[in-house]
């Protein structure tokens, strides 16, 4: 065999490896193959580990264990991967084509059980128990045998070109388990069935499986042969339809499937039909499609379809459930028990659901929640179902760009199913549930419509009574359903679907109501999480404040909740080593857990030289601070402005220059330095993309700064628009701003004037803390912004009050 393969070690191969003990067999992984003893079987090796096993071992000539794999998928099989019952098996000759490929041609020899894998060698080596074949004779294990043997000669008769030679070879077995396995050998059954007979040691439940696979597979070959002879002897497509529907109604009939059954199916759909209480339309397109399923045959393509459809039909809420009253006390007590904070919130949900107490029949506005991620606008819906004693069905929007969505799909077509609405309502089992669509803000639009468009009607209180699904193609009324959306941001929704919502605004935490929620939210939630208990871990307040100050920067408390998270699972793992409790978290251990900390106030280092201010900026996710940059180089007078910044930002900065230039007596500044120097404003985090004209301000004080020499208090910051007049005018997402001032440590605000209105909107919290600063004119900034001059410039200070542009 040796110089037929012509296999030779390389030099230092041959003892590369340690020997192998004489109970240790080469284990070789196969798919989708099982190998039985006393058959031959050709193997295909493509896998490089089972191409070195097999050469192995026909250099050591030794046995090898043919094992199936459990998924045919896996390119490496590990251990685990693999059956625990398998086949030795002797190498008979072993092929290497011209095209590359390995091939070996084995003979099984008997059963054996892997003891337990050896590491060492590099394919797959194990420990085996060889399992003898049982050798017992009795007269019910003879019995069986010819049973089998009839079965097996039978099947194989069945099987169109069948050799001789197999027959013959089948009448002279003489013992039951060659029997068995040579009949599953050859049975179209498949891999995982093959092994489950394999492993079957004990000859009589082999026997037993064997037939009955057997029986299956004649019946099968039978119905096969049957239909194959009477449609060969068809005249054309109509004859054949024809047949096979009849033999398809006598299997029914053996089965107790047929008319009857039919008649049965039928009357139930009509009592189910009585009892949905729809109405008058729709009970009348239900019969007549019931009418339509009882003509039409079983086997008929549009069967299923319809009743799919009345399936559909029959299982929507269209009776309208006793109305529960509300509780006001009991409402108010939830929202206080779900959520800290959002007072303003919870007011207006509070009258909600005051207006929807003293009128049930009325027409409720649809409430949309928006804020950034992670400040709790899901969880209110969840809470203003439990106050209404609602189901809660939530509709995700977020990526849908195909008005089928919303409206589903016309029954046309193959697999057709109604729109998100519709089903979220089938979900909720009630049509007075309280439904929230989700992201409302992140609907696309493509070549299948507009879902955005198709949300105007769902979310009409004037016409969605007669919402009309294209598959149910008869109106639903949705009038009862209280719906409830969310987005992160309101620019992307459409106008007029904006129009048919309240807005309510919910903005980021304080660090104070941060460490309320950590307190009594997210700890024990990521308590139960971990599987622990309060008695376990102790972290105190200052614990929970250092997370929050150095770790997180959020307008929510989701990635405050991982951290927690991280912190308490490192608690796990000591308690889980067999530690002492409970565990006390400090601020060391927060270190050493999460690391350096990640975020840390830079506002004093920035402003720590002339030309630079720290403005305050909103996001989609909350606020956040701002620094604005500005030096001079000689030059000839440009303007040269980086970071990314959008055309109305870049004319908040020529606007602020020309103001400067305009006030430069006033400053103290000498006009012939603008002429003599280029001016270069950066606003950092330059890969950020950034615009609005709240900049305007900040703009103007690093000016003011770089030109005068003189630095800008670091406990300020600052936001508004400019005019050319020096007028401070008002901007938006005053509190997102406010807030993250007060994340970042800031002490002063400088705002609009004509922002006034929006200080009740800021949190408590930050209101104490920070002191505002209202400005009707820039020079007002310049007064309240710059730090003090030295005792010498302080004589000649400019009188800045009466400046006009």
């Amino acid at each position: 065999m040796a110089d037929e393969l012509n296999l030779k070690a390389s030099p230092g191969e041959s003892g590369a490896l340690a020997p192998l003990p004489p109970d240790v067999l080469i284990i070789v992984p196969v798919r989708n193959t099982v190998l039985f003893p006393s058959l031959v079987l050709p193997i295909t090796l493509g896998r490089p580990k089972s191409v070195a096993a097999a050469q192995q071992a026909v250099r050591d000539q030794r046995q090898i264990g043919i094992l199936l794999q459990r998924a045919a998928d896996v390119d490496d099989p590990s251990p685990i991967d693999m059956h625990r019952m398998g086949t030795v098996a002797n190498i008979v000759r072993y092929i290497t084509a011209p095209d590359g490929t390995n091939h070996v041609v084995c003979q099984g020899e008997q059963r054996f059980q892997i003891v337990e894998y050896l590491s060492g060698w590099p394919f797959l080596v194990a420990r085996v128990l060889r399992i003898p074949e049982p050798d017992t004779k009795t007269p019910e294990i003879e019995a069986r045998f010819v049973n089998l043997k009839a079965q097996t000669l039978e099947a194989i008769q069945l099987l169109p070109q069948v050799p001789q030679e197999l027959l013959a070879a089948i009448q002279s077995i003489e013992a039951p388990s060659e029997l068995a396995d040579l009949a599953t050998a050859y049975m179209d059954v498949k891999p995982d069935e093959k092994q489950e007979i394999l492993e079957t040691v004990d000859i009589t439940a082999r026997m037993d499986k064997v037939s009955r696979q057997l029986s299956h597979r004649i019946e099968v070959l039978r119905l096969s042969q049957e239909i194959g002879k009477q449609t060969k002897a068809a005249l054309d497509e109509r004859q054949r339809e024809v047949l096979l529907r009849e033999q398809m109604a006598a299997i029914q009939r053996q089965l107790g499937e047929g008319e009857e059954g039919k008649a049965a199916e039928i009357a139930e759909l009509d009592a189910a039909i009585a009892k949905a209480g729809m109405p008058k339309e729709v009970e009348d397109q239900a019969r007549k499609e019931l009418r339509r399923l009882q003509k039409m045959p079983e086997a008929a393509g549009e069967y299923g379809m319809v009743r799919t459809y009345l399936d559909w039909l029959i299982e929507l809420p269209w009776a309208l459930p006793e109305e529960k009253p509300i509780d006001i006390n009991e409402a108010r007590r939830i929202l206080d028990e779900d959520h800290f904070g959002l007072d303003k919130i919870k007011k207006r949900i509070i009258e909600y659901l005051a207006v929807r107490k003293l009128s049930p029949q009325g027409k409720a506005p649809i409430l949309c929640f928006v804020g950034p991620p992670g400040v709790g606008k899901t969880s209110l819906g969840q809470s203003i179902a439990r106050a209404m004693s609602r189901k809660f069905v939530r509709v995700s929007l977020g990526g849908v760009h195909d008005e089928a969505e919303i409206r589903g799909h016309r029954r046309t077509y193959i697999g057709a199913l109604p729109g998100n609405i519709i089903q979220a309502i089938r979900k909720a089992g009630s049509r007075d549930c309280v439904m929230m669509l989700d992201e409302i803000d992140k609907l696309g639009a493509g070549i299948q419509g507009d879902p955005g468009a198709a949300l105007l009607e769902v979310l009409d209180p004037e016409q969605n009574n007669t919402f009309r699904d294209n598959y149910l193609a008869v109106p639903f009324d949705l009038s009862r359903v209280v719906f409830l959306t969310t987005a992160n941001m309101l620019d992307t929704i459409p106008g007029p679907l904006r129009d048919r919502m309240e807005i309510i605004s919910l903005s980021g935490y304080t660090a104070d109501e941060k460490l309320q929620i950590a307190k009594r939210y997210l700890v024990r939630r990521q308590l139960d999480a971990n599987g622990l208990k309060s008695d376990q871990v102790e972290i105190g307040e200052d614990v929970l404040r250092e997370i929050i100050a150095n770790y997180t920067r959020e307008a929510g408390v989701r990635g405050l909740e991982r951290q927690i998270g991280q912190v308490l699972r490192n608690a796990a793992v000591r308690i889980a080593e067999g530690g002492a409790g409970p565990i006390r978290i400090s601020k060391q251990d927060v270190v050493e857990i999460l690391g350096p900390p990640r975020f840390e106030s830079e506002v004093a280092m920035r402003v720590s030289v002339p030309g630079v201010a720290t403005g305050l900026a909103w996001t989609p996710v909350g606020g956040d601070i701002l620094f604005i940059e500005a030096t001079r180089t000689p030059g000839a007078g440009k303007l040269i402005l980086t970071g990314q910044l959008g055309d109305v930002m870049k004319e908040s900065a020529q606007a602020a220059l020309s103001i400067v230039k305009n006030r430069a007596v006033a400053l103290g500044i000498d006009p012939n330095r603008f002429e003599k120097s280029d001016i270069h404003i950066h606003v950092p985090a330059g890969a950020t993309p950034k615009d609005g004209p709240s900049a305007g301000v900040a703009m103007f004080m690093a000016l003011v700064s770089l030109m005068t020499d003189r630095t800008i208090r670091s406990d300020t910051a600052m936001t508004g628009e400019i005019s050319l007049r020096g007028l401070v005018l008002p901007v938006g997402g005053i509190k997102e701003k406010v807030v993250a001032a007060h994340s970042a440590g800031i002490k002063r605000v400088m705002l609009p004037a004509r922002n006034r209105r929006d200080y009740d909107d800021i949190p408590e919290t930050a209101r104490k803390e920070i002191e505002f600063i209202w400005l009707e004119r820039v020079e007002e900034a310049v007064v309240n912004a710059l730090e003090p001059k030295s005792a010498a410039d302080k004589t000649a200070a400019p009188q800045l009050v009466g400046a006009e542009a």
